[in-house]
């Protein structure tokens, strides 16, 4: 069974830091691209940030830009978004998803995991 999971969220304050994990279990990520994915109570679902399938390309949102970072660690099939400077408004479930190199279409999503930044 293809599945991707995320792990690390939970409760944080203002300017502090979490690493989210998405660990893919059933499929080997190496020659997919990862997106991480947030949406907020009443908003709709945004792109944070992605990372090719080699590791070499990344992007980000400008609303996170310079305080998070994507990467990963194909031998352990896992993707990383290490989040720093946390924001109140970074509160949000926080999603993965994969596609496959050079294709634009996300087949598969975890099922999320909860980031509340409050004091």
């Amino acid at each position: 069974q293809l599945r991707l999971v995320e792990s690390g969220g939970g409760l944080v304050q203002p300017g502090g830091s979490l690493r989210l994990s998405c660990e893919a279990s059933g499929f080997s990520l190496d020659y997919y691209a990862i997106g991480w994915f947030r949406q907020a109570p009443g908003k709709e679902r945004e792109g944070v940030s992605c990372i090719s399938g080699s590791g070499f390309r990344t992007n980000y949102s400008d609303s996170v830009q310079g305080r998070f970072t994507i990467s990963r660690d194909n031998a352990k099939n896992t993707v990383y978004l290490q989040m720093n400077s946390l924001k109140s408004e970074d509160t949000a479930v926080y999603y993965c998803a994969a596609r496959p190199n050079y294709t634009p279409v996300y087949d598969y999503w975890g099922q999320g995991t909860q980031v509340t930044v409050s004091s």
